[in-house]
C-alpha cells in the first residue's frame, strides 16, 4: 500500500480564527502556504497528491475543497513537483464537455511527465447543477457517456490517421488512469469493467473489507485494478494515543496510525490519501513526522 496526501494541507475544519484573528469561514482553507507544503510532500516521499474539483462553493456543505480550479492548480502543481502523482477526487463530469476534460487532462499528464491520474464522479451537490443547465436526474447517463467519450477521444488522438481531428496534445502514455470516485450512479461491476480503480469512502478496516471483497470479485478475468480511500487524521503529540473514530478518520498517535493503515492494506486496500484539515498541529510539522515514522513502511 501507499500513502498520498489531499489537498489542501491546512487546518482549516480545526482552526477557529484565520491568522489575523478574525474568526474564519469553516471548510475554506487559508492557503498561503500550499506550493511549499505541496513541494514538501514530494520531497518526502508521499506517492500522490490528490485534489478536488468543486466547481461552485455552497454554504450548506461547508466545504470549498481547495479553492482553486482543479485543472489550472494541476498545471501548477506540475510545474513545481517532481516525483508525485498528481490525482483528482474528483472531477464531476457531467458539469464539464468531455472534449475539455480530455485536452486539459493530456496537457497536465504532458506537462507533469504522465504523472496524472484522473478520479472521476457524477456528482453529490444538487444545487450545482441548475447554475450549469445540466440535469442532475440524468447524471449517471451523462457520466458513462462522458468515460466513454475520454476513452474513445485518446484513443482516436493517439492514432496514426492523419486525416481525422484529434485533440491534442495526446496524453504521454496514449491514456491516462480513469479512477472511479465513489459509484457514480453505477455499478460496482460497471467501474470494474470500465474503470482502471476505485476510490471509496473511508471506512475502518473490519468494515472496508466487504467493499474491497466486493470489488475484487467483480473483477473481469485475470485484473486486478486498485481500491483506494481517504482518511481524514488529527494526528497527535502522544505517539502512543490510542485511536479514536472521527467523521470519515481518526484522531489518534503515529503509532497507532500506522496500526490503523496496515489494516487496511491488510483490508485490501491498495492506497490511502490522507487529509490533515481536523489536525491542530501545523501541516510541515505532521507530513514530517508521519514521512519519518510511517511512511517507510508503506
Amino acid at each position: 500500500m501507499s500513502l498520498g496526501v489531499e489537498l489542501p494541507l491546512d487546518n482549516d475544519f480545526a482552526r477557529q480564527t484565520s491568522p489575523t484573528g478574525v474568526p474564519s469561514t469553516f471548510g475554506i482553507p487559508d492557503l498561503r502556504h500550499h506550493r511549499k507544503r505541496a513541494e514538501l510532500a514530494d520531497r518526502l516521499g508521499f506517492r500522490a497528491l490528490w485534489l478536488r474539483d468543486v466547481p461552485l462553493w455552497i454554504p450548506g456543505f461547508g466545504d470549498a475543497g481547495q479553492v482553486f480550479d482543479a485543472f489550472t492548480y494541476l498545471g501548477f502543481l506540475a510545474g513545481v513537483t517532481d516525483n508525485i502523482l498528481l490525482g483528482t477526487a474528483a472531477v464531476v463530469l457531467p458539469l464539464r464537455h468531455p472534449l475539455h476534460v480530455a485536452k486539459m487532462a493530456a496537457t497536465v499528464d504532458q506537462l507533469s511527465g504522465g504523472r496524472l491520474i484522473l478520479g472521476v464522479a457524477s456528482g453529490d451537490r444538487p444545487g450545482e447543477y441548475p447554475s450549469f443547465g445540466i440535469d442532475f436526474q440524468s447524471r449517471g447517463e451523462q457520466y458513462r457517456t462522458a468515460v466513454a467519450a475520454l476513452r474513445s477521444i485518446w484513443h482516436e488522438s493517439a492514432g496514426l490517421h492523419n486525416d481525422r481531428i484529434k485533440v491534442l496534445p495526446v496524453p504521454q502514455n496514449g491514456s491516462i488512469p480513469l479512477v472511479a470516485v465513489g459509484r457514480g450512479q453505477q455499478s460496482t461491476e460497471w467501474a470494474a469493467e470500465n474503470m482502471d480503480g476505485y476510490m471509496t469512502y473511508h471506512r475502518p478496516a473490519h468494515l472496508m473489507k466487504p467493499v474491497t471483497d466486493k470489488w475484487a470479485h467483480s473483477m473481469p478475468p485475470g485484473q486486478h485494478k486498485p481500491a483506494i480511500t481517504t482518511m481524514l487524521v488529527d494526528l497527535l503529540e502522544d505517539p502512543d494515543a490510542p485511536a479514536e473514530p472521527i467523521r470519515f478518520g481518526a484522531r489518534l498517535g503515529r503509532n497507532q496510525l500506522h496500526r490503523y493503515l496496515s489494516g487496511l492494506e491488510e483490508a485490501g486496500i491498495a492506497h490511502v490519501a490522507l487529509n490533515f484539515r481536523p489536525s491542530f498541529r501545523p501541516v510541515e510539522e505532521v507530513l514530517e513526522e508521519i514521512a519519518e515514522h510511517v511512511l517507510p513502511d508503506f
